[in-house]
């Protein structure tokens, strides 16, 4: 959003901090009555249909303290921007979704942007690629991976920007020259959280885009973690799990991904890993998750088509493969010790005599066979070593 927010955006501002983010109650009677008369309805006290009446209280209380001037002039100030729906760059078809009846929270009323990219464009082609905090080293590598060669055949990559898995997905999608990386947030847009990743976001808020529903300088909470995986798992084409334990949040993201009809995709890994055994389960579901052990796979499912081709897994080339079939029966009855005449190899190839005394002059020059005081040999090259 450019210019001064309307009035309706600022009341999605301000109805994003009565009631947390995720009520289907302040979503239905927006959609039904706006923004504008919601906001004021709570802050006067009064109640919404089907709005919990400690929500509704807690709204109430929440609206006394509120100061959306100092909201906004704070998210410009860090260098951030609004969004809302009907803006250009909101992405409609990605964070659009209607109440299905299971545990999936309402779509965003509003975002908080920080970055260069644009959030419709990035989202068009996005893949997530989420697990474990405690990433082994394994599952950092494989996420890394994925994540580089996801982002050099034009697809960004979505993650949390936590600690582990997330961390190594936005590394190796800002390795790429051509990658570009979205972390969504359970804190503010200001907010460097973890500490310790402050270098990894300050790097995304200058190349691609940080988001998140909360205010400038709000704190994660748990219940804001699990809402928030609901926008990574919107925010693209399908959800890679590359590790996760039977408990982890990463989970919660690949469950909101199905309920959006997403792709779900899973990394083995070793089965006495702990790390692995969330995306095992998967693996199992009722729901399954596709396997997948590398970017080509992935491309295959969510890429456009023929580009998982280019990453095709092909067994290693061996010496027979390509050769004439009567020549490779010839190069298959020569013995590996011992000799054998032309009449015996004749015999065991199934062929004449006249096309073994062809086809051994060719092996010969190729250093395939050799002639030895007893008759013909394979070289050890002719053995395929």
């Amino acid at each position: 959003m450019t210019g001064e927010p309307t009035a309706d955006a600022r009341a999605r501002v301000v109805l994003a901090r009565l009631v947390e983010p995720g009520s289907w109650p302040v979503h239905r009677a927006v959609a039904q009555r706006g923004a504008e008369d919601v906001a004021a309805a709570l802050a006067a006290g009064a109640g919404l249909p089907d709005l919990p009446a400690p929500t509704a209280a807690a709204a109430q209380e929440r609206a006394r303290g509120l100061d959306v001037d100092a909201e906004l002039a704070a998210l410009q100030a860090c260098g951030g921007r609004l969004l809302v729906p009907g803006d250009d760059e909101w992405p409609e078809a990605r964070l659009h979704w209607s109440w299905s009846g299971k545990d999936l929270a309402a779509p965003p009323l509003h975002l908080q942007l920080r970055g260069p990219g644009r959030l419709d464009a990035l989202a068009e082609r996005a893949v997530a690629v989420v697990g474990a905090r405690a990433a082994t080293s394994y599952g950092a590598h494989v996420a890394q991976e994925l994540a580089l060669g996801l982002a050099d055949q034009g697809h960004p990559v979505v993650s949390g920007g936590a600690y582990g898995v997330d961390a190594a997905a936005h590394r190796g999608a800002l390795a790429s020259a051509a990658g570009a990386t979205v972390a969504v947030l359970a804190c503010g847009v200001d907010v460097a959280y973890p500490r310790g990743n402050d270098r990894l976001l300050g790097r995304i808020a200058a190349t691609g885009l940080l988001v998140s529903e909360q205010a400038p300088g709000a704190s994660p909470t748990r219940h804001r973690f699990l809402v928030r995986n609901r926008l990574i798992a919107a925010l693209s084409r399908g959800v890679v799990v590359v590790e996760a334990a039977v408990r982890s949040g990463s989970l919660s993201t690949a469950h909101r991904a199905h309920d959006l009809q997403r792709l779900v995709m899973a990394v083995p890994g070793p089965v006495t890993s702990a790390m692995s055994a969330g995306c095992h389960a998967l693996l199992r579901a009722d729901a399954p998750a596709a396997l997948v052990t590398g970017v080509g796979e992935v491309l295959a499912l969510v890429g456009e088509p023929g580009q998982g081709a280019l990453f095709d897994v092909r067994a290693p080339a061996r010496l027979h493969d390509g050769l004439a079939a009567d020549v490779r029966a010839v190069l298959e009855a020569v013995p590996v010790r011992g000799g054998a005449g032309e009449a015996t190899v004749a015999r065991a190839a199934g062929v004449a005599v006249l096309t073994v005394q062809m086809v051994l002059p060719e092996l010969l020059v190729a250093g395939l066979v050799r002639r030895s005081d007893t008759g013909w040999v394979l070289t050890p090259l002719g053995q395929g070593r």
